[in-house]
């Protein structure tokens, strides 16, 4: 199953690929950044490592590919929102009915909250995570302007970058073998989630002892 959906990717990647030299590709990044940021079925990292790709052989910008897969990610991630936002009603109507729903519900916006940005980040370069998060920040009526704005354009600036100078700096790992360009992207946003839960995890603890340590140098 899982080796059948590679080959389908790798396929259509292939089929873009014979398109990097035209400037419509701009629009093809734009494009399929949007839909994976609502619909994740093809890897929108893949097709900005495609475009850096094509710069670093001087047929596209590589400041165009990062500013249109930003853009289109930004305009993705704002679509899920929203969509999180209008289907609240309903959504909590079926699936966090009555009291021990609504504590759920509370529970995921309180995660949300206290894990912050840092979240968003880490959570753009993760296929179906990126758009699980900001759906359900739209569900939880986290604020759009004063957080979810700020950090998502942080965070799709950061993953435009990465994906596009990836591509371009090190195409010709990737030019032949496009799984080889999802793996190592796929991997790479793992181990940065995985150190920064790590991370968070230690600063709570440490934070968690210093109220214990200073009573006790009290008594």
């Amino acid at each position: 199953m899982i080796s059948a959906s590679l080959e389908l990717v790798d396929s259509l990647l292939s089929w873009l690929e014979t398109f990097t030299s035209s400037p419509w590709f701009y629009l093809v990044i734009f494009v399929i950044a949007l839909l994976d940021s609502v619909i994740p079925i093809v890897p929108s990292e893949t097709t900005v490592i495609l475009g850096g790709i094509a710069a670093g052989q001087e047929k596209l910008s590589i400041v165009l590919v990062i500013v249109l897969g930003a853009l289109g990610a930004f305009v993705g991630d704002s679509t899920a929102y929203g969509l999180g936002n209008r289907a609240g009603g309903p959504i909590r109507r079926t699936l966090f009915r009555g009291e021990k729903g609504a504590d759920r519900l509370e529970r995921a916006g309180q995660q949300i909250r206290r894990r912050g940005g840092l979240l968003l980040i880490t959570a753009r370069f993760i296929p179906g995570g990126r758009t699980a998060l900001t759906f359900s920040c739209g569900l939880t009526n986290q604020p759009f302007l004063a957080w979810f704005t700020r950090w998502d354009i942080l965070a799709v600036i950061i993953w435009a970058s990465y994906a596009g100078l990836l591509g371009f700096f090190f195409g010709d790992r990737f030019e032949d073998d496009h799984s080889t360009a999802f793996w190592w992207a796929f991997g790479t946003a793992l181990g940065v989630t995985v150190v920064i839960e790590v991370v968070r995890y230690v600063r709570s603890v440490l934070a968690g002892r210093q109220p214990k340590e200073s009573t006790e140098s009290t008594v």
